[in-house]
């Protein structure tokens, strides 16, 4: 009897201390949970313990794991899913974009372009020190570049430096004053190598025009004056603010070691080449970093296996700054498909100039690069726009398989144009398709800047997501902000309707929303390399989820693309809560 007593009292004990281990900080109920787990039902409440899930079931089961201090939210059927994952943005640059003067890809007549940016400058948005800069420029306006020069190299613009920065990226506009200050001239053009004058605009006798594609464009880029350190720590803590706001948690930064001077679609990069990550790592630091952010550390195309070990390098300097992963490099593998860039690599000629764009990687050396970074236990993430840079990289991949049979979660962004006989290899080699939906639209792009000047074989097959995921590719989703908005929902309901000013873009390549709600969870988190820590609402993950308002498994595509995000949780703290009525605060 006397060894029985003992033994009642341990087990008390132990049930004590499983009790007391069990009893959640915040539970959540009456919603309807989606969890990103595949082949899993919509649940009804979450648990979270510690910033992590600690389960995930029933309100009976969920309710069970509380106690006194248990902090308690009854949705009242509100979707809760896991936080939103971008596997491709800019977001620094995007926020630094949105707090000047931005067109956001409006194309206004000129005289109502110029009259707009005289009052943007009035109001003190426009002006960089002495240089006024707009960003959000459509590549729209490029083909008018000489109209464009009649207004802005003449009058009150003569001596003024004035800048369009395209929105895509790779594109931009400077007037004769900045061309001079920059010394890009007709000498400069006429002495380049026939690829390089490709990417000035220029007439007979290389006199430029003001656009610049590519590495011309960056001639100007990286002789912007540069703002302040302040300055971009606000832009920072933005980005973080508006992908919060959105329900992003995480994302793949796709140039986090290019700073605002850098060249980057041919950098060369050093161990003093930190771009952005300074930037997270203060943030970091003073707690104010409220989202997962992989960096990807840009590679110049053609480099050597042993370049990579600068890289590596900067990638030592900032290990261990919370919420900062380096998943592996981004390699630009080509440029744009839009008429006058053309730069994107492409298998059959483009109509009109008969040409086959630029193709920046060595195909017969690119596979030694994606095995180099194997080695390291690195990804290679690929900016591939047309066709012929989709085969190549993917070939890259093949090679590198070939020494080591096991996937690796590669990935390729973008993905205009592909060819069908690479549908299968996505899969095979285990490639992820990041893919930025939002663009799968008819409008001037698609069909004014592209359509002219591809076979029609070739534009059926624009961003062919039911292609490719029926092929059985992980599909990752993507918005390349500042390219585009960092808003999920739009991207998503574009994703199945393909709608567009101009009609709809080869609705047979029309994906349905579940499919994309994994695009932007589990998915994206493979791409990442954080799916063991994020992505789906599974015991042990990280607690990062977001609260909506409407039921986006029963809406109509048009109200999910107005899906609003009411609360986002990142490591099961609020980090972002809309302004809402009464009623919905307090099922909140």
């Amino acid at each position: 009897m006397k060894r029985f007593i003992p033994s009642l009292l341990s087990v008390a004990l132990a049930c004590a201390s499983l009790e007391s281990m069990a009893a959640a900080d915040l539970i959540i109920t009456n919603a309807k949970v989606f969890t990103g787990e595949p082949g899993q039902a919509l649940q009804q409440a979450v648990a979270v313990e510690d910033g992590k899930i600690l389960q995930v079931g029933s309100n009976a089961a969920i309710n069970a794991l509380a106690d006194g201090k248990t902090q308690r939210i009854d949705l009242a059927g509100k979707v809760l899913m896991p936080g939103m994952i971008d596997t491709h943005s800019h977001p620094i640059m995007g926020a630094m974009a949105s707090m000047g003067a931005n067109l956001y890809d409006e194309v206004k007549p000129l005289a109502e372009l110029e009259q707009w940016i005289i009052e943007q400058d009035n109001a003190g948005h426009a002006r960089h020190a002495d240089v006024i800069l707009i960003d959000g420029a459509s590549s729209a306006y490029w083909e008018q570049s000489a109209e464009i020069g009649k207004i802005f190299n003449q009058g009150r613009w003569a001596d003024q430096p004035v800048v369009l920065n395209g929105i895509d990226g790779h594109t931009g506009w400077a007037n004769n004053a900045m061309l001079k200050r920059v010394k890009i001239d007709a000498a400069l053009v006429k002495s380049l190598p026939e690829k390089e004058q490709n990417y000035f605009g220029h007439a007979a006798d290389f006199t430029p025009n003001g656009y610049l594609a590519e590495n011309a464009w960056d001639r100007v880029r990286s002789q912007l004056p540069a703002p302040s350190h302040e300055f971009m720590l606000d832009a920072t803590r933005e980005a973080v603010k508006l992908n919060n706001q959105v329900g992003v948690t995480a994302w793949m930064d796709a140039a986090a070691n290019a700073g605002i001077g850098d060249s980057v679609f041919e950098l060369i990069p050093t161990d003093k080449t930190t771009g952005v990550l300074p930037l997270y790592r203060k943030l970091a630091e003073n707690g104010e970093l409220s989202a997962h952010v992989a960096a990807l550390m840009i590679a110049h195309p053609k480099s050597k296996p042993a370049d990579l070990a600068v890289i590596d390098k900067v990638m030592q300097q900032f290990k261990g700054v919370p919420n900062l992963s380096f998943p592996g490099i981004k390699v630009f593998a080509d440029g744009v498909m839009e008429f006058p860039g053309q730069t994107a690599a492409v298998l059959d000629p483009f109509k009109n100039s008969l040409k086959r764009g630029e193709l920046l990687i060595d195909p017969a050396n690119f596979g030694q690069l994606v095995a180099a970074a194997e080695k390291r236990d690195w990804i290679v993430h690929m900016h591939a726009v047309g066709d012929r840079a989709v085969r190549e990289t993917l070939n890259g991949v093949e090679y590198a398989r070939k020494l080591n049979p096991t996937p690796m979660p590669h990935s390729i962004s973008h993905l205009q144009l592909v060819n069908p006989k690479e549908f299968p290899r996505f899969k095979q080699l285990g490639v992820i398709a990041s893919m930025q939906l939002l663009w799968a639209t008819a409008e001037s792009y698609t069909e004014e800047l592209v359509k002219p000047y591809v076979s029609a074989m070739t534009y059926q097959y624009q961003y062919p997501a039911r292609s490719l995921h029926k092929a059985g590719a992980t599909i990752a989703g993507a918005s390349d902000w500042p390219v585009s908005s960092p808003n999920p929902w739009n991207a998503i309901a574009q994703a199945s309707t393909r709608k567009g000013p101009l009609g709809v873009l080869n609705a047979k390549e029309s994906i349905d929303r579940e499919s994309m709600f994994y695009a932007y969870t589990l998915n994206a988190a493979k791409a990442l390399r954080l799916d063991q820590q994020i992505g789906s609402l599974a015991p042990g993950k990280q607690a990062d989820l977001i609260v909506l308002d409407r039921d986006v498994f029963k809406v109509s595509d048009s109200e999910l693309f107005d899906t609003q995000v009411l609360e986002t949780f990142f490591a099961g703290k609020s980090v972002y809560r809309a302004e809402t009525t009464p009623a919905v605060a307090q099922a909140l």
